[in-house]
C-alpha cells in the first residue's frame, strides 16, 4: 500500500540507523544501498514493510528487512521495532548503532 511507504532516508533516520536524515540522504546518494537486491541512489526512494535494506555502517555490512515504516524518530526501544536484523551483526543486541 501506497500509504505504508517512506522515503528511505527518512525511514534509516526514525530507525536511528543515522544521526540525522541529512547524514542519511547523503549516505543513500554517496555509497551502495540496495532495496530488494536492486541498487538505489536516490534518498527519495520508497521503502515500506517487506523491503529488506543492505548498506555498509561503521565497517560493517547491515542487512534489515523493514517491519514497519514509523510515523516519528522516537527512542531506541520504538525504533527497533521498525526492523529485523537478516544478518546478525556485531553487537546486535544494541538495537543499532548510530553512524
Amino acid at each position: 500500500m501506497a500509504e505504508d511507504r517512506i522515503r528511505i532516508d527518512k525511514w534509516l533516520w526514525q530507525a536511528r540507523f543515522f544521526k540525522s536524515r541529512t547524514l542519511a540522504a547523503e549516505r543513500v546518494a554517496g555509497s551502495v544501498m540496495r532495496v530488494n537486491g536492486q541498487r538505489v541512489s536516490k534518498p527519495a526512494h520508497a521503502v515500506g514493510p517487506g523491503d529488506v535494506l543492505t548498506f555498509a555502517q561503521g565497517g560493517a555490512i547491515r542487512v534489515v528487512r523493514v517491519l514497519a515504516s514509523g510515523t516519528r524518530r522516537g527512542p531506541a526501544e520504538e525504533a527497533r521495532l521498525l526492523y529485523a536484523e537478516l544478518d546478525g551483526p556485531p553487537g546486535a543486541a544494541d538495537g543499532g548503532s548510530e553512524d
